[in-house]
């Protein structure tokens, strides 16, 4: 009678028929994804577009040559520090400490090379150690979070956030509070040595995002950090070492803000006890309207550097329409709010 049954169902229902549902679904839902994704990654090309044509009528010299090279070259530290943000927020994490590392890092090479007549340490170390000196602040920095965060299962929002808080003391206490001044060249050599008439800074940025962009899309190892962010327990199932690459995130990340640090102590032309301060607000913008998944396991470079080059824009538009700056964060708090919105539609899913 089960025979029977069973042959009596087939006829009724062709084969064809009863698989279809279960595979052609998924794929056209998949494609939908991937469709909307890279919609809203290239919704920031026209967005950018429709602000260089505002600029242009705000101010006549908004789109000369000078202007244009001077808001490529003012987006250099924040491209660098959105790019390490980015790669934490690709496996599910935060780093808030990020802003504090472009103060921090900058300034204990300069103590370290500055006399003790000019608030230095006095240990007038060569320019080359002092440069390499703050490139290891930025990794141990990371490296300390990476421990609390991936090692003892600690918060990683509160972590960075204290860590923020306590590098902002360390660096007020260690500069006395006091503007340093008349470090060696090498300080100021990537906001000032130019190619092609940009500044080498936004070169290094734009290398910077190319190479880790390859890296994330080609490599075995890059392509991990979206598994990890996806869903972690399942990426250590498939054999990826989920801690060891959490901790070098961490540390490429500290590594990559000190030399945002570098680049905007540059720009400035010194080191002042309130660099990077509120500067991570700009870079979840940045990173948020790039299509930077705050739930981990989504984003990609080319959309994370066209949300710098939109808020650079922005900022120098602004600032040319002589905006005050308390209003220009406000515009970039509402920018968070609204890319927040598109992705929440994009993508179909609650945010936690």
């Amino acid at each position: 009678m089960a025979e029977e049954w069973t042959m009596a169902d087939t006829k009724a229902v062709p084969m064809k028929d009863m698989k279809e549902p279960a595979t052609v679904e998924p794929d056209t839902r998949s494609a939908r994804t991937v469709l909307l994704r890279r919609a809203r990654e290239l919704a920031l090309l026209p967005a950018l577009l429709a602000v260089v044509v505002i600029g242009a009528f705000v101010n006549d010299s908004f789109l000369t040559e000078n202007n244009i090279i001077s808001i490529l070259g003012s987006s250099a530290a924040l491209a660098m520090v959105v790019l390490a943000e980015a790669l934490v927020l690709i496996t599910g994490k935060f780093d808030l400490s990020l802003e504090s590392v472009v103060g921090i890092a900058p300034a204990i090479g300069a103590l370290l090379v500055l006399p003790a007549a000019q608030a230095g340490f006095g240990t007038e170390l060569p320019t080359g150690l002092a440069m390499v000196a703050i490139v290891l602040v930025g990794a141990a920095i990371g490296l300390f979070n990476g421990l609390l965060v991936v090692k003892l299962k600690l918060n990683a929002f509160i972590v960075t956030l204290a860590m923020l808080i306590i590098l902002r003391g360390v660096l007020v206490g260690a500069t006395k509070g006091k503007t340093l001044f008349d470090m060696p060249d090498a300080f100021f050599s990537l906001a000032t040595t130019t190619f092609l008439r940009v500044p080498l800074s936004a070169w290094v940025a734009g290398l910077s995002f190319a190479v880790v962009g390859a890296f994330l899309r080609y490599h075995r190892l890059g392509r991990s950090l979206y598994a990890i962010g996806g869903n972690p327990d399942a990426a250590r199932a498939a054999g990826i070492r989920v801690d060891r690459v959490m901790l070098g995130v961490f540390v490429t990340a500290g590594l990559l803000a000190a030399v945002g640090g570098i680049m905007k102590t540059g720009y400035v032309g010194a080191i002042n006890a309130n660099q990077g301060q509120n500067m991570i607000f700009t870079v979840f913008a940045a990173a948020v309207i790039g299509g930077i998944s705050l739930d981990g396991g989504k984003g990609t470079m080319f959309g994370a550097l066209t949300g710098v080059l939109l808020l650079g824009t922005v900022d120098n538009m602004l600032t040319l329409a002589q905006v005050q700056p308390y209003w220009i964060q406000a515009i970039y708090g509402g920018i968070i709010l609204l890319a927040l919105m598109i992705a929440r539609l994009t993508t179909g899913r609650a945010q936690d």
